[in-house]
């Protein structure tokens, strides 16, 4: 690949240490501008909504901490336009394109895809190549620890705080327990992390891996890493711009669930 082809998709679930990821990348100034370009929902122009994760949940106990739905305005954009301007907000003057995407978002990508007048393919794989339009490398990131992930989620989702620039998170920031709505989504991000093996394996597709546990222990050397192996100069890595959101609260929040969990035969995987 030249310089101007060279593009990257950090491909993930929901708290996995993607966005650590990311940032670090976006910081180096020459790796892209990794956004999640594909979370934006065409009929609100908004990322999902905490009701939208639990639609299939009728337990008010769950729906009474989440914020209502707020309509939005719809995107009237083509795919050609949406395209476009994706292209050109993810890539940095060096002509290095970046971009991160959740299996959850596949089928809006697929959607979008469908509407290109050059349309190679009704799969994932050709979305991609007919969106991005030139090869990619894949990265993987995950988590080792789904419960730890769920709770994390269940936190960001009864906030609607996502990330953490400056200070440890808010013990008082309002989220409350419950194993209910944990457990919905410990099922919704082990499934997502499944499908990104499942489609890695058929698309005889091998990415960089990204571990939680790597990553968050010694980010500046992971990012070094991820850096060299998209061939680019590993000394450029950052010290973390994000802080990292767990705190004892969320590991309190991990032991209470598992116990719950194994009382109640709640999912852990």
């Amino acid at each position: 690949m030249t310089e101007a082809q060279r593009s990257f998709l950090v491909c993930a679930s929901q708290r996995s240490g993607s966005t650590l990821l990311v940032e670090s990348l976006r910081a180096t100034g020459v790796a892209g501008e990794p956004e999640e370009f594909f979370q934006y929902l065409p009929e609100t122009s908004r990322s999902p909504q905490p009701r939208q994760w639990f639609e299939d949940v009728t337990d008010e106990s769950v729906l009474s901490l989440l914020a209502p739905f707020h309509p939005g305005t719809p995107d009237t954009r083509t795919s050609e336009q949406w395209r476009t301007q994706l292209l050109e907000l993810g890539r940095t003057p060096n002509g290095v394109w970046g971009g991160k995407l959740m299996w959850n978002q596949t089928p809006l990508l697929l959607d979008r895809a469908a509407g290109l007048p050059w349309r190679s393919g009704t799969d994932l794989r050709s979305a991609l190549h007919d969106t991005l339009d030139h090869d990619l490398q894949f990265i993987h990131v995950y988590r080792e620890d789904v419960v730890a992930q769920a709770v994390s989620m269940w936190r960001a989702v009864q906030t609607q705080v996502w990330r953490d620039d400056a200070t440890p998170p808010n013990l008082s920031d309002g989220a409350q327990y419950n194993a209910l709505g944990i457990a919905h989504l410990v099922t919704i991000l082990g499934e997502q992390e499944r499908h990104w093996k499942r489609w890695f394996e058929e698309e005889d597709i091998s990415p960089i891996e990204i571990g939680f546990r790597d990553l968050t222990e010694d980010p500046q050397s992971v990012v070094a890493k991820t850096l060299i192996s998209l061939g680019l100069d590993g000394q450029l890595a950052p010290p973390p711009p994000l802080r990292r959101q767990s705190d004892g609260r969320s590991r309190e929040w991990v032991q209470r669930y598992r116990i719950d969990a194994e009382q109640n035969g709640y999912p852990v995987t």
